[in-house]
């Protein structure tokens, strides 16, 4: 006679555990994350007994708190029979700035000099391409990496990620902050009349998408309530690293930005998603909002903050709607849309970080204010992310409409010594790639299409006559092929086959448009419709490298 169920037993000692580590926390579904990230930061690991006792806690099945852990990148799962994780672990950024830095040297080198007793293994874009490369040592981000800066960093244990200078909350009061907003809840500013004034700036969606924000807001106020505000923090993009810069410098006009556009939306609830990999920005975001919530300006919405666990993917609306609930972060397919029917099932208004970062300026300053700032017939400013072979690689806000050669000799200093302008993505890993010579498109929303490229998060990176445009498209389609969630086909095996395809001298031109096609017009999300744009920029416009 069986004295136990069938499948896996909880054991008492690991349940003990998690009981002691969660305390009161609740244990509702959409926690299932942070309460991962809790195990893991304790014991450095998730084994699979404290995956099956997190289940029996939190009243779910294994199978549905395991498929989570296994989604995404960050969760160390260690079954029974295996090696426990290594007592530190060393990522090495192989995005495409990083590998022009040198980082497929740092692979080879780091794991003779650090020794066998720690785990060194590449990790996709840490968001931080302007000190390419990055080694990122426990939590403790190295800019500029080399050998001798890792294993110093390693025999110092310097493994958390340090904060940086940023104006707090005080500082940031004393020049008016939350002056706006207070003004919106004690009726001195009519929701109407900040509806207009986003609609006439001109204020895009920043993330990439580029959806009018003024617009957006109409639809999401005319939906029924309770309505939530999400915003995305996730900027997994490669290139891409605007929003962590203005964090760690001014983290409050973004907050003040978020609760003026929950103000006007009407959201009862608001939801922060960081990704994991800004450990510093956390810290920050973690204090800051115990300082507004201590002395607030009004009154204030529910604000929770929800940490990512390595997947590009959740920068998908939808994808990082579901990651929130505490699930895989799996695109949802639409319509609905999210502001219809979003994070809970209510209606959601997702907004990218820096879009919320310029709400403040553009309602104290006007809408002309913002909307005069373009070049080239168009109207905004534009947070660049500048990094590769430029002299002065970082953020550089410049007015939307700008060239890529007047960014390069305006703001970053002109080329990096010995290096000329050869190449440049627009709009990161999947915004596609243009040659030098049509360095004079400008740089915004709808003035790529026509050339197979978009802006996206204005990701730039800059390649010179020591690179190759076909070898930065194989960096970014292994990118595509590691990041892909697999819940669609063409997504799911083409960027595989397509990579596999782009590794031969000799490239299949018709085979990869044929494949590219059956991406573009299948998958069911961004990441599988845009992965060909590189493909085809390179066929298109550097048919020379080709054989």
């Amino acid at each position: 006679m069986r004295g136990t169920p069938k499948g896996r037993q909880v054991d008492p000692a690991a349940l003990a555990e998690v009981q002691a580590l969660l305390g009161e926390t609740p244990r509702r579904r959409d926690l299932l994350i942070e309460h991962l990230h809790g195990i893991q930061d304790r014991y450095r690991q998730l084994s699979s007994a404290h995956l099956a006792a997190l289940a029996q806690e939190m009243k779910l099945s294994q199978a549905e708190v395991f498929e989570v852990a296994s989604f995404y990148h960050h969760f160390d799962i260690v079954k029974e029979g295996q090696a426990a994780a290594p007592p530190l672990t060393v990522r090495v950024c192989d995005s495409l700035s990083c590998e022009l830095a040198g980082a497929k040297d740092l692979l080879a080198r780091l794991p003779a000099i650090l020794g066998r007793e720690l785990r060194v293994i590449p990790a996709p874009c840490v968001g931080r391409c302007e000190t390419a490369p990055v080694v990122v040592v426990g939590r403790n981000p190295l800019p500029n990496a080399t050998p001798e800066t890792v294993k110093a960093a390693v025999s110092a244990a310097k493994t958390a990620c340090p904060t940086t200078r940023y104006t707090g909350y005080l500082a940031y009061r004393k020049t008016g902050g939350y002056a706006t907003l207070a003004k919106c809840l004690n009726g001195k500013l009519d929701r109407e009349d900040v509806f207009k004034t986003m609609e006439h700036s001109g204020l895009r969606g920043l993330g990439g998408a580029g959806f009018p924000a003024g617009r957006k807001w109409r639809i999401v106020w005319a939906e029924p309530a309770p309505r939530l505000l999400a915003v995305n923090i996730d900027e997994g993009e490669p290139g891409t690293f605007k929003d962590r810069w203005y964090l760690e410098r001014d983290p409050h006009r973004f907050l003040d930005g978020m609760l003026i556009a929950g103000w006007a939306t009407g959201c009862a609830e608001i939801y922060i998603y960081l990704r994991d990999e800004y450990a510093g920005c956390r810290e920050i975001l973690e204090k800051e909002l115990a300082a507004l919530k201590k002395a607030p300006p009004c009154a204030l919405p529910p604000i929770h903050l929800r940490r990512g666990a390595g997947a590009y993917i959740c920068g998908e609306e939808s994808a990082m709607i579901e990651s929130i609930e505490g699930k895989r972060g799996m695109p949802r397919l639409r319509p609905p849309y999210v502001a219809q029917v979003g994070l809970f099932g209510r209606p959601t208004l997702e907004h990218n970080m820096e879009t919320l970062y310029w709400v403040r300026d553009i309602l104290e300053k006007g809408a002309e204010w913002f909307a005069s700032q373009g070049r080239h017939g168009r109207k905004g400013l534009r947070s660049f992310s500048v990094s590769g072979r430029v002299a002065r690689p970082g953020v550089h806000l410049a007015p939307a409409g700008i060239t890529v050669k007047e960014l390069i000799a305006e703001h970053c200093g002109g080329m990096a010594p010995g290096h000329a302008f050869y190449a440049y993505l627009p709009g990161g890993a999947s915004g596609g790639i243009l040659p030098a010579s049509m360095g004079d498109i400008p740089l915004d929303f709808d003035t790529l299409n026509e050339y197979g490229c978009f802006i996206g998060s204005a990701a730039v990176v800059i390649l010179s006559d020591r690179d190759r445009a076909s070898d930065a498209a194989r960096n970014l389609m292994a990118f595509f092929s590691d990041e892909s969630c697999g819940q669609c086909t063409p997504c799911r095996v083409g960027t595989v086959k397509a990579l596999q395809l782009m590794r031969k001298d000799d490239w299949d031109k018709d085979l990869l448009e044929e494949l590219s096609q059956a991406m573009a017009d299948a998958s069911i999300c961004g990441l599988g419709q845009a992965a060909p744009n590189p493909i085809r920029c390179v066929i298109k416009y550097f048919s020379h490298e080709l054989k």
